[in-house]
């Protein structure tokens, strides 16, 4: 994949762009409010870690609005009945062909992880499967990916069946999904999903829901340096916005002052190209990694300290800052993650994502709230 920047600054914005702008503004006027208090994705693939119970102590002393969890564990959902935070919670991959099978199943799993800690525990929102476009090379893979709508469908009929109309049902889906993403204006996603593209933005658009993105500009940042391209800023992939770097659009004239933006964007335009313009944004997952192997370059607390406060100032501002196509558009957003999990296999930034060490301290400093100066 080819990263190439343009120094556009002061081009002038085009007609198809002021047409794109105002459609989008009016998109976001007609939003209804949407809480932009930060979310943390907590996840326990770790046999170092810190109870439960502790863990979300630990939630509410970040100041966490959200936590995102990768089950629906009784245990961590009953800790967070009665605290101010609100609850994702997931579906795992190999429970969805049985439940787009059996509305029974379906019924089964919202009782049981839903009904039982609802409404005590804040539960907003039900992910369901987790990344299931990016491995659809097998029988069984494709199968799942196939069954992912009709198994959203069946939750969602017996959570309205119970009167419930504040969890949002939808699944996180990673950008290797996109075929292409640079510039934002000419992106696609994958040939080969485009079938299963379709009725997911279809349901999730019809049912005023989210596409949840699980969205990290250090890996196209650390990809534009592996592969030798034209190599991203670093600044600019850090979110240092305005500093050494912008991008002006070639085609929309939408100038980018981060990578992330651009990466939004880039969703935004595949989705109209299948014809849906108004689907929501949310963010599942995003980071910077703290540590890495020796070749992993630009994996250091210095980096992630500053994109994780600088992605909190620009998610937290208020009145909400959005993107370029999405204007004001607040975007709920989940930082990857509360502790290093180091089970997790791969390279060694798999395993170093972390916001707090299993102590409970922090790893570098950071504040959850964007307000005043970052403190440990």
């Amino acid at each position: 994949m080819m990263f190439v920047f343009f120094d556009m600054k002061n081009h002038k914005v085009t007609k198809m762009a002021f047409v794109f702008l105002s459609f989008f503004c009016l998109i976001g006027f007609s939003r209804a409010v949407v809480s932009n208090r930060m979310g943390i994705s907590y996840g326990r693939l770790g046999n170092n870690l810190p109870t439960p119970a502790r863990s979300i102590e630990l939630l509410q002393t970040l100041n966490a609005g959200r936590v995102k969890l990768y089950d629906a564990d009784h245990e961590v959902l009953n800790h967070l009945s009665g605290k101010p935070i609100d609850v994702a919670i997931t579906v795992a991959n190999d429970e969805i062909s049985g439940i787009a099978a059996n509305q029974h199943l379906a019924d089964q799993w919202v009782y049981e992880h839903i009904i039982a800690h609802y409404p005590n525990t804040r539960i907003r929102y039900v992910l369901v499967g987790n990344e299931v476009l990016s491995t659809i090379s097998t029988a069984q893979d494709l199968q799942i990916a196939r069954d992912l709508v009709p198994a959203m469908r069946r939750i969602r009929n017996t959570i309205k069946a119970q009167g419930i109309k504040n969890i949002k049902v939808t699944t996180p889906l990673a950008m290797d999904m996109m075929e292409t993403m640079f510039p934002p204006s000419n992106a696609s996603f994958r040939t080969e999903i485009h079938d299963l593209m379709l009725p997911l933005l279809k349901y999730i658009n019809g049912t005023k829901s989210y596409i949840f993105l699980d969205i990290y500009p250090y890996l196209a940042w650390s990809e534009s340096q592996r592969d030798n391209q034209t190599a991203i800023n670093l600044d600019y992939a850090l979110l240092k916005s305005g500093i050494n770097q912008t991008y002006t659009d070639p085609n929309s004239g939408f100038v980018y002052n981060d990578l992330l933006d651009q990466m939004l964007d880039s969703v935004v335009y595949a989705m109209a190209k299948l014809g849906y313009n108004d689907v929501l944004l949310a963010i599942a997952e995003t980071g910077w990694p703290h540590a890495g192997d020796a070749n992993e370059f630009g994996a250091n607390k210095e980096n992630a300290a500053e994109y994780n406060n600088n992605l909190i100032k620009k998610m937290s501002t208020v009145p909400a800052v959005g993107t370029p196509a999405r204007p004001g558009e607040v975007i709920p957003t989940f930082i990857f993650s509360m502790f290093d999990e180091n089970q997790k296999y791969g390279p060694a930034t798999e395993r170093h994502w972390g916001l707090l060490n299993p102590d409970g301290s922090p790893v570098y400093q950071v504040n959850i709230t964007g307000q005043g100066a970052p403190s440990d």
